[in-house]
């Protein structure tokens, strides 16, 4: 009697070894996906599943290990071909003509909303056009308006100004490409103090960003931040010196350092060593 056990085929849920980047041709941002067998260097155009259907992308990233371990990655369907090519000129041309007939239409009826982008999908037969406004926007007649041309379904998604920058793109007062059109995954809360613990002037100019809201990046620090500033003394607070008695005029968070007007009038910079111990319980700096 043969007890020999057969092996068991090898599992299609075992993790990839390598991922690529493909970035969708209307996104800034690049997705991992599996590249199963196929064969394919940067700049390759592809065919992708996504969340809003079947996708055209560019092979931004070659080979990337998976640290992730996971097997949930869609797999990239097929490089390209004439008739891809052709379906995607088509939907570039219907996102054309309705972004045009959407903006002069939004003109005509004087609408208190400001066109972002239109993205066809024509596996559903739909449109959908992305706005930003300050408030409610009755825009029954401009769906009527567009549905009537288009002879397709008609939605509109407001969205916030973040989001707008977010798919737009653009660059930062840094000189770098914006966070959130290419890194950044989820927006986080940020406010104005974390300016003021970074000691940053409340310039709204100077603060924020291409959207007008306080730049992303002021949280990045924040954290590191509160550590620093938790044992410096408050501005304007009474402390001891060295030298005696005085006020603080301001802190150099970074650098650790105080800068305290005596009483002689004299203006003095002591690093937070150089301060009496007791200076801890002296008004301290709230993070």
């Amino acid at each position: 009697m043969n007890t020999a056990v057969k092996e068991a085929p090898p599992s299609t849920n075992q993790p990839v070894k390598f991922v690529i980047g493909v970035r969708i041709l209307d996104q800034v941002k690049s997705a991992l996906y599996n590249p199963g067998d196929l064969k394919l260097k940067v700049g390759k155009t592809v065919m992708v599943n996504t969340d809003q259907g079947l996708k055209m992308g560019v092979i931004a990233s070659n080979k990337l290990p998976n640290f992730r371990k996971d097997s949930t990655f869609n797999r990239v369907l097929r490089i390209a071909n004439d008739n891809d090519i052709q379906a995607e000129n088509r939907r570039l041309q219907v996102e054309e003509k309705a972004k045009t007939l959407s903006s002069n239409k939004i003109a005509e009826l004087k609408l208190p909303m400001n066109l972002s982008r239109v993205v066809h999908q024509p596996h559903m037969n739909k449109t959908i056009f992305f706005f930003t406004a300050e408030g409610r926007v009755d825009f029954r007649q401009l769906i009527r308006d567009l549905a009537s041309n288009l002879r397709h379904r008609i939605e509109m998604r407001q969205v916030g100004v973040r989001d707008e920058a977010k798919v737009i793109g653009g660059y930062g007062v840094c000189g770098e490409t914006l966070c959130c059109s290419t890194w950044l995954p989820d927006f986080t809360p940020v406010t104005i103090k974390m300016a003021k613990n970074q000691g940053l002037a409340l310039n709204p100019s100077k603060i924020s960003g291409v959207c007008g809201r306080l730049m992303c990046c002021l949280q990045y620090e924040h954290d590191n931040y509160k550590v620093l500033i938790k044992n410096l003394p408050r501005v304007n607070s009474q402390i001891q010196t060295p030298d005696g008695p005085g006020r603080t005029l301001k802190n150099e968070i970074l650098e650790q350092r105080v800068v305290v007007l005596l009483e002689d009038e004299s203006v003095m910079t002591y690093h937070l060593d150089e301060l009496p111990k007791p200076q801890k319980s002296q008004n301290p700096q709230k993070p």
